[in-house]
């Protein structure tokens, strides 16, 4: 007979939504307004309908890229699903691997210092890439280059300031 001798407790380094180091972070907590599959770890996702509660994949104001921080369980075929209404856990701030725009049939190519730009519409919604045109400039850089649709983003304050 055999037994589970082994439990891992920590995201695998260079997995979407991990986070990159110990260095200091904010996660906040959101409810997921997006349909059941819409929203992945690593990609960025914007204010929802009940802004500071609710957050979603497209256009809006900021709020970070979903976290892959031990808060949802596989399902029995062994991948996670981010349901509606789900809480995400969502960085502002700190480094984490995010999810890179489709390029045709390969990944947008990024380097060290890139500017981050968060695809807004389409099937690569959320995702993020170095091109400026019709893409959201967020502030943040890309700390290297990307590998399988992966790149190291290092996300600067998000906080909106208040009018």
């Amino acid at each position: 007979m055999s037994a589970q001798m082994k439990y891992g407790y920590f995201t695998p380094i260079g997995q979407p939504g991990g986070i990159y180091d110990l260095a200091p972070y904010e996660v906040n907590s959101f409810f997921n307004e997006a349909e059941d599959g819409e929203v992945k770890f690593g990609m960025g996702v914007v204010s929802g309908t009940k802004a500071g509660i609710e957050a979603k994949v497209g256009d809006g104001v900021f709020e970070g890229i979903v976290t892959n921080r031990r808060t949802n369980e596989n399902g029995l075929r062994g991948g996670v699903t981010l349901f509606h209404g789900c809480t995400l856990g969502v960085m502002r701030w700190g480094r984490i691997y995010g999810l890179l725009a489709s390029n045709g049939s390969d990944y947008v190519e990024v380097a060290a210092n890139d500017k981050v730009y968060m695809v807004t519409s389409g099937d690569d919604a959320g995702c993020f890439t170095n091109v400026a045109t019709g893409n959201k400039e967020i502030a943040a850089k890309f700390c290297g280059v990307g590998a399988d649709g992966i790149a190291l983003i290092e996300l600067f304050n998000q906080a909106q300031p208040t009018a």
